[in-house]
């Protein structure tokens, strides 16, 4: 759309008419010609090359960083076109958003973040006639409208569609590798497939504007999840303390997310809350809770979203390189410390064990041997494990340090969630509450595989039958898990709880929300 040079009276026109319904502290005067006359000067003739010169400057002096912003700036420093000013003004479009603006506050930002009243002081000088021939000259005031309009408008819209945060940006950018003396490799800590705002989503959006969808658009754009509504009223209180209100803010932020699975979308799942400390079978109205451990501080549990596949009884235990390196290398000239936890070390490409009288500590360490832990009691995998597909490695498994659950703070694992009530979990899990299989379930989880240490005090020990035994069940169908963190989440009943923030996740999310809050 261009602006042409003498299409000012046309404009001073449509401003007046709209100015005589809002300006309410003015008279109902009528325009004359003179009046006109008197207006037909530099300071009231609009330019379109002017308007473009003066937003290209205003691009050049956003020192903001956020996504939307930038956005923003390679638009209109691209030369792209006019999208909320034209030869009447500004339109009803700019209300709609104004509309959504004014409850930023209610979201907990700052209405100055969104130019808020910017915004408006600008609408009133078009909309009254009240412009100069300085700062608030008619071309700057109309640059200023479209530049301001189009950053607010992205960054809402943005925000309430993907989340005003990236977890993936933020999480997988905090915690630095062991050993990394460059500070430029991260542990992922965040793999949940989700949406996010991109070049398409941007161009779309401003198609919105071009095409006067806005007032559609902004109601498209709200967060659709079940929580979102619940976390916003609680925003709202003004009983909340400045923590509280950090916390809510939060996990509104979290709701906002739009993630490729959520619970709600399944009648059976397993739900981890890694503040909560618990673990829930959900099967329709019925919940399964139980107390589960998990990764602490230093080697936190990521958060992803997956599908239980397969139960493991007995499993083996591959004891991760970092474990070995920590914890097992001070040992190595020790064969009963390997052989007490039944730990065999094997050559990588053959298979074979390694005689522990000859272990050393190169040997080891090499990427060529690893160390095995043999299946059964004593195992750090407890007697059963539930394997899904993830990048990390981790699984939901028993333990044989039930110590843990008795802790209020269980972040006490390398990673994996440990839970207690292992067989309860395997038996949720089966389709087919089959009583025989159900049978040797347990009782391949109970049964002594091994006979006692000579040196034991008892040595009475029945050889397993091996009839009953059972190795490996396949889960079908699969069921979802989610492994989530949340320090605000309603219980089974409904009643909200509120979980300490045991990552600092949080403090991180808090960090980056300010930049639409100071």
């Amino acid at each position: 759309m261009k602006i042409g040079k003498y299409t000012f009276l046309v404009v001073l026109w449509a401003v007046a008419i709209v100015s005589c319904h809002e300006e309410k502290t003015s008279s109902n005067k009528n325009y004359s010609s003179a009046d006109y006359q008197e207006l037909d000067s530099s300071a009231f003739r609009l330019n379109s090359h002017r308007i473009r010169a003066n937003i290209v400057r205003l691009a050049r002096a956003d020192n903001d960083s956020l996504q939307p912003d930038s956005r923003t700036r390679r638009y209109y420093r691209g030369g792209g076109n006019f999208l909320w000013i034209d030869r009447q003004g500004v339109d009803a479009r700019a209300d709609s958003l104004l509309a959504h603006l004014h409850e930023v506050e209610a979201l907990g930002f700052s209405r100055r973040k969104f130019r808020v009243e910017e915004i408006e002081a600008d609408l009133r000088r078009v909309r009254t006639l009240k412009v100069d021939t300085g700062s608030n000259a008619l071309n700057l005031v109309m640059a200023r409208l479209e530049y301001n309009l189009t950053k607010a408008f992205l960054r809402y819209v943005s925000g309430q569609r993907f989340g005003f945060v990236n977890p993936a940006w933020v999480f997988n950018r905090l915690d630095v590798h062991e050993g990394d003396s460059t500070g430029k490799s991260y542990r992922a800590l965040f793999d949940v497939a989700m949406e996010h705002a991109t070049k398409n989503f941007y161009w779309a959006a401003l198609r919105k504007i071009y095409n006067d969808s806005v007032a559609i658009f902004l109601h498209e754009v709200q967060p659709k999840s079940p929580l979102y509504q619940t976390f916003l009223a609680r925003l709202k209180r003004q009983s909340l303390s400045p923590s509280e209100r950090i916390k809510t803010l939060c996990n509104l932020e979290r709701s906002r997310w739009r993630l490729a699975d959520i619970p709600q979308n399944h009648d059976q799942y397993i739900w981890v809350n890694i503040p909560s400390f618990h673990l829930d079978a959900v099967r329709g109205d019925s919940v399964l809770t139980m107390r589960m451990a998990c990764g602490n501080v230093a080697t936190k549990t990521p958060l992803l979203t997956s599908r239980i596949m397969r139960m493991d009884i007995n499993p083996q235990w591959v004891v991760p390189r970092s474990i070995i390196r920590k914890e097992m290398v001070r040992h190595v000239a020790d064969p009963a410390y390997f052989e007490s936890h039944r730990y065999v070390v094997r050559e990588r490409r053959s298979g074979r064990p390694v005689d522990l009288n000859r272990l050393t500590t190169a040997l080891l360490l090499s990427p060529d041997h690893c160390v095995v832990q043999s299946g059964g009691e004593g195992n750090a995998l407890g007697r059963i494990i539930f394997r899904f597909a993830n990048n990390f490695s981790i699984f939901i498994h028993d333990t044989s340090s039930k110590e843990a659950f008795a802790r209020d703070n269980r972040g006490v694992s390398h990673g994996c969630i440990r839970v207690e009530q292992p067989f309860d979990l395997a038996v949720f899990m089966l389709a087919d509450k089959d009583e025989r299989l159900i049978e040797k379930i347990k009782y391949s989880m109970e049964v002594n595989l091994y006979p006692p240490p000579s040196d034991a005090q008892s040595t009475e020990w029945k050889k397993p039958d091996r009839s009953k035994l059972m190795n490996s069940l396949r889960v079908n169908p699969e069921i979802p898990v989610f492994i989530a963190y949340y320090t605000l989440y309603p219980d089974k009943r409904g009643a909200m709880r509120s979980y300490p923030d045991v990552y600092g996740y949080d403090q991180v999310l808090y960090g980056w929300l300010k930049n639409y809050i100071e």
